[in-house]
């Protein structure tokens, strides 16, 4: 099993990794051309909004109130049965989201004056938000059901093109910024033009894949259909506890638009490069066991079960930590070749450092995250992690106020800085208390070696971690640098870090053989 979990595994990696790629030209894209000002700071508001209800409705509480259900409805039901089902939720979901929308659209102004407080001492950046709003709220209602389709497609083992998918919001937003920002009276609200087609895009490019699996059918209305109803009661509270981090990520967003002019966009960069080991192998992983998981709770098999959560854990620690350090050592050198160039100033630079050098530190908090939670998911238990979720996200608040407040009020730069470690401090607690309630439910019990292999891991991240820094040097010397310099020194850096870390592995006796999930008798 352990080797089609991991081929799977890899399939969406490498489709996300391909996803995440075209995400990094984009931002370069954008930084070049439109840097860190306060249009930026209104359009980063305007789109964090609609992207976070998206991972609420979407990536988060629905796919993991959905995938359970559908997983039971295809094991134990016949086709026909599955296709309605499909055919109500569709209905169902896109009659709410639709009534949603049409309410974000209208209300865009209201909602910046309360997300984008910050913004009001900024001339002319909450209009200009609420404009990009109207436009970037609608990306709701189209990848929520694009997610929907992803949802089918993933119970039906047909990984690689919901993964492929989020390529399209990268190119979308990449032609806006090139060939549709030149032609318009304010160029950023190209950007929201290129979210609302991006969101259309996504959704009709996964379509004719359900229908090749038989499963489309004319959306129908079923609120009050018993298999509804179960999703309803699955997905209300998970919304809060599958999606901690996407709202400490937006309390960050409303305390950070009342800093410094920038602030916004320094924590989205920041946040974008941690997004990309995030996407690539922690969501990855987690998309991949969560219909195992349902598939082993569905049929009892509690061994099985425990086995699948302690294989993904092991390459948690195995690849996590490694990216984890790299970020941290690498971030000035990784926001200097990728995003400083043009209106992008080396003081973004380093101002963007602060930010992701703290949110590294909780790479793997997050990461570990979205594997424990299906852990629960699967089991059709969302309250635990609701209340999880509710704690980890007060504790994040209570930080914010910590960290942030001595900054502003002494005046001290970098105040955003401690929005970031205010949210990864508190995906570690957050983790810590899904694995907490995963050993006393006695649904996981961690296989042999664990010790071992946290041991030889911690030794092989510090070497690496010198290896790194010392092949790095000092970030001035980066800014002196040509783009195809910073792009060979910075491989140079990653490719030495790579082969140090697993070198050091492999001498210490970690073999693939170590990693195999073995079927339990």
């Amino acid at each position: 099993m352990s080797r089609r979990l991991l081929k799977s595994t890899a399939v969406v990696g490498s489709m996300t990794m391909l996803s995440r790629l075209l995400g990094l030209v984009r931002d370069m894209v954008m930084a070049r051309m439109f840097g860190a000002s306060i249009a930026t700071d209104a359009f980063f508001v305007a789109f964090k909004i609609p992207n976070f209800m998206r991972r609420l409705f979407a990536e988060g509480a629905f796919s993991q109130a959905f995938v359970p259900v559908l997983s039971e409805y295809k094991s134990q039901r016949e086709q026909a049965e599955v296709k309605r089902l499909v055919s109500d939720v569709t209905g169902t979901l896109g009659g709410f989201l639709f009534i949603i929308t049409a309410i974000g659209v209208m209300s865009a102004p209201y909602i910046i004056s309360v997300i984008g407080f910050g913004l009001a001492d900024k001339p002319g950046a909450q209009p200009l938000a609420s404009e990009m709003l109207r436009l970037t709220f609608p990306y709701l209602f189209f990848i929520s059901l694009t997610a929907l389709a992803g949802g089918v497609l993933n119970t039906y083992g047909k990984f690689a093109v919901p993964a492929f998918t989020p390529v399209f919001l990268n190119l979308c937003l990449i032609a806006a910024a090139i060939w549709l920002a030149p032609h318009m009276d304010e160029p950023i609200v190209a950007l929201a033009w290129g979210v609302f087609f991006a969101g259309l895009v996504q959704l009709l490019f996964q379509l004719p894949f359900v229908l090749r699996l038989k499963l489309l059918g004319w959306p129908r209305w079923a609120w009050k259909d018993s298999a509804i109803q179960r999703i309803l009661k699955l997905m209300l509270p998970a919304i809060l506890g599958s999606s901690v981090a996407q709202i400490n990520l937006l309390f960050d967003t409303m305390i950070a638009a009342a800093l410094t002019a920038g602030s916004v966009t320094w924590l989205y960069y920041s946040d974008r490069l941690v997004e990309f080991p995030l996407g690539v192998f922690g969501i990855a992983l987690a998309t991949v066991i969560l219909p195992s998981l349902s598939k082993n709770h569905a049929e009892k098999s509690v061994e099985e079960f425990s086995h699948t959560l302690d294989w993904a854990l092991r390459w948690v620690f195995l690849i996590g930590s490694p990216a984890m350090t790299g970020l941290l050592v690498l971030a000035g050198p990784m926001l200097t070749t990728l995003f400083q160039y043009g209106a992008f100033a080396p003081s973004d630079v380093e101002m963007a450092r602060l930010s992701l050098m703290a949110y590294s530190t909780g790479l793997l908090g997050f990461i570990l995250v979205k594997v424990l939670a299906p852990g629960y998911f699967s089991r059709q238990d969302t309250k635990t992690p609701m209340k999880i979720g509710i704690k980890a996200m007060v504790v994040n608040m209570v930080l914010n106020v910590l960290f942030v407040v001595p900054m502003m009020i002494y005046a001290i730069p970098g105040a955003h800085a401690g929005l970031a470690a205010a949210t990864a401090v508190s995906a570690f607690i957050n983790a810590w208390m899904l694995y907490r309630g995963l050993r006393k439910a006695a649904v996981y019990m961690p296989g042999k070696g664990w010790f071992v292999l946290f041991a030889r891991v911690i030794v092989a991240n510090g070497l690496m971690a010198l290896v790194i820094w010392y092949s790095a040097g000092n970030l001035a010397r980066w800014f002196d640098m040509s783009a195809t310099m910073r792009i060979s020194e910075l491989l140079m850096c990653v490719a030495a870090g790579a082969v140090s870390y697993f070198l050091i592995l492999w001498i210490s006796g970690v073999r693939k053989s170590d990693l195999i999930m073995r079927k339990t008798s």
